[in-house]
């Protein structure tokens, strides 16, 4: 459904993301892993339209959108959310999800009558009426789903929409989205919570310091040494190993 090959971003002298590659198949739910300034939201960034690469291409459903504006890409069926959630204050929980619905919907009472359902399918229901700045971080970061989810997509990409919950939080937000995937929704996601990614994911790329260091199905990645040592530093591989050898 969706495929970068070669991705390459630069900003100055700093290469953010450098000749990454991705796949993504429909039906799956794939993870995006790294420690915090790997590039994966760069990675994000190019895939969804908000940056230009400086080299490589994005393929969506078989067509080629590099360069794209984020619009026409959320049009053709794919949309992000965003790390830092930043809802219209001022309006309501059902008019923030309804900025969604008018991605596709012109009717304000059809708009209405798609972000109750969507609002309700991550646990807004009864918070509909509340303005969007009294809730919760947990609150906040299931509205950035539901105004996503909105725009009807074919592919949902998800930034880090776990950061800040608790573990309660977590489980319940897993269920949503393992619910959103059995819909018929593609999903790519970026996550720092392993336990998310080792209960979600079906395949899972590894970024750090930009480039991808290994790729595969959760369980396998997470014991690679490569990627043990861009978490934990040099020697952490080696240390576990000695570690379990004398447990």
């Amino acid at each position: 459904m969706l495929e970068a090959q070669s991705l390459t971003k630069a900003f100055g002298g700093l290469v953010a993301v450098r000749d990454a590659s991705i796949k993504v198949p429909e039906g799956r739910i794939v993870s995006l892993i790294g420690p915090n300034g790997a590039g994966k939201t760069t990675l994000f960034a190019m895939v969804a339209g908000f940056l230009r690469p400086d080299r490589g291409t994005v393929t969506f459903q078989g067509q080629d959108i590099t360069g794209w504006q984020p619009h026409r890409i959320c049009a053709l069926g794919m949309v992000r959310t965003f790390q830092i959630t930043q809802p219209f204050a001022n309006l309501t929980v059902l008019e923030n999800v309804m900025v969604g619905a008018y991605a596709r919907i012109a009717n304000r009472l059809e708009a209405a009558e798609l972000a109750r359902k969507v609002a309700t399918r991550v646990g807004l229901g009864a918070r509909l009426d509340q303005p969007a700045q009294g809730l919760t971080v947990a609150g906040r970061k299931r509205l950035e789903l539901a105004r996503a989810l909105a725009t009807q997509p074919k592919l949902l990409l998800l930034d880090e929409v776990m950061a800040g919950l608790n573990p309660t939080e977590i489980t319940e937000i897993v269920q949503v989205i393992r619910g959103i995937r059995d819909s018929g929704v593609t999903i790519f996601l970026i996550e720092h919570v392993m336990q998310a990614v080792m209960s979600l994911s079906e395949y899972t790329y590894v970024l750090n310091n930009g480039a991808l260091i290994a790729e595969g199905e959760p369980k396998a990645v997470a014991s690679d040494p490569h990627v043990i040592e861009a978490y934990l530093g040099h020697g952490a591989a080696e240390r576990i190993k000695k570690g379990n050898a004398h447990a």
